[in-house]
């Protein structure tokens, strides 16, 4: 497995999308197939953890599948945005490590 940083895989995703006219889709449109693609999680995580078995004729998706699959749109949305997703992770575990820095009760580490 290929250790890829997150600014790589923006960069990755930029040169795929760039070498079609359409381009990027609009961040409505965008967030329409985020949606999509959640939903499509849901039902798969719904197969393996849930009660509801898949039908014999369904497609044989997986969580890591669908995952991927949003990634790559949240991806899109912040190319597409001029978001640098690696500042934004790092804006976001800031504000969990100083406002919820004492939310949730931590393992015990030993020396």
């Amino acid at each position: 497995m290929s250790q890829k940083s997150l600014a790589d895989i923006q960069k990755e995703v930029d040169a795929y999308i760039s070498q079609f006219k359409e381009g990027y889709f609009s961040p409505l449109s965008m967030l329409a197939r985020m949606s999509e693609e959640v939903g499509e999680l849901a039902r798969e995580v719904n197969h393996h953890y849930g009660e509801k078995p898949k039908k014999t004729d369904e497609a044989d998706n997986s969580i890591e599948m669908e995952l991927g699959d949003i990634l790559f749109i949240v991806i899109c949305f912040a190319n597409s945005l001029g978001i640098d997703l690696t500042e934004a992770h790092d804006q976001v575990m800031n504000k969990f490590n100083t406002r919820d820095a004492n939310r949730w009760t931590r393992k015990n580490v030993e020396p």
